[in-house]
């Protein structure tokens, strides 16, 4: 089981205005709510694997805010967070960072955003290089969040570059029904959204966000290759 395996089935996601006034004040968006939620992952090829990973959200200094995900278990872990701020509901990322841990490999990885150079600096084991970027990149963490600003605005496009593995990557979703799904936390309303620009690799991956929660991620299913990955909410609350 190789590093790509495992990170996918960490998987929580999944999902800006022009760079010349980026060097203004940047205003606080008030949909933002510190959160901390628990979720469980069930990752089947042959076996059955669980792993519970934290997300959580929460108020830096000044505007800046933090996004996190970890995981832990016997044989992998894996700590992912993205810093941004919001202007006019659009996440802008300042810096992503990654480490996992497989079978005793590390893996790190950190990216940092320079907005007025319209540059993202890749550190990938300690090699430095930089890739040019457009307005609205994000990293793909913050996607989840720039998902649910949008869903919350009544959006119907969800078209998303996303600055991951070297690339610049253009992640696509179609907003399907309201399903009830049921959760530990109760059986919830969401709106089920799929990810559309994998579909021709035999890939699908379904989200459900909940809008009584602040449009949180609830449910997560992910299918290719014969393999599956599960994730459900277990617990949330507000910080």
């Amino acid at each position: 089981m190789g590093i790509h395996k495992i990170s996918i089935w960490f998987i929580v996601a999944f999902m800006s205005i022009p760079m010349l006034s980026y060097s203004a004040t940047p205003t606080e968006n008030p949909f933002l709510d510190a959160y901390s939620a628990v979720y469980s992952t069930v990752w089947k090829k042959g076996i059955s694997l669980k792993v519970e990973g934290k997300q959580t959200l929460s108020k830096q200094s000044g505007d800046m805010w933090k996004f996190a995900f970890s995981a832990d278990s016997l044989i992998a872990s894996l700590n992912e967070s993205s810093q941004f701020y919001v202007r006019d509901h659009q996440i802008i990322p300042t810096k992503y960072q990654y480490k996992s841990k497989v079978l005793g490999k590390t893996r790190k990885a950190t990216l940092t955003f320079d907005w007025k150079k319209q540059l993202v600096r890749n550190d990938v084991e300690e090699k430095p290089w930089n890739l040019s970027i457009s307005p609205n990149t994000l990293d793909k963490l913050s996607i989840q969040l720039q998902i649910r600003q949008d869903l919350k605005q009544g959006k119907n496009e969800f078209d998303y570059l996303i600055a991951d593995g070297g690339y610049i990557k253009n992640w696509q979703f179609k907003r399907e029904k309201m399903e009830t799904v049921n959760t530990k936390l109760g059986r919830l309303s969401a709106i089920k959204m799929l990810r559309t620009d994998n579909l021709s690799k035999g890939k699908q991956t379904s989200f459900w966000f909940v809008p009584k929660l602040d449009y949180l991620l609830v449910k997560l299913e992910h299918k290719e290759d014969g393999e599956s990955y599960h994730l459900d909410i277990d617990s949330f609350k507000r910080l």
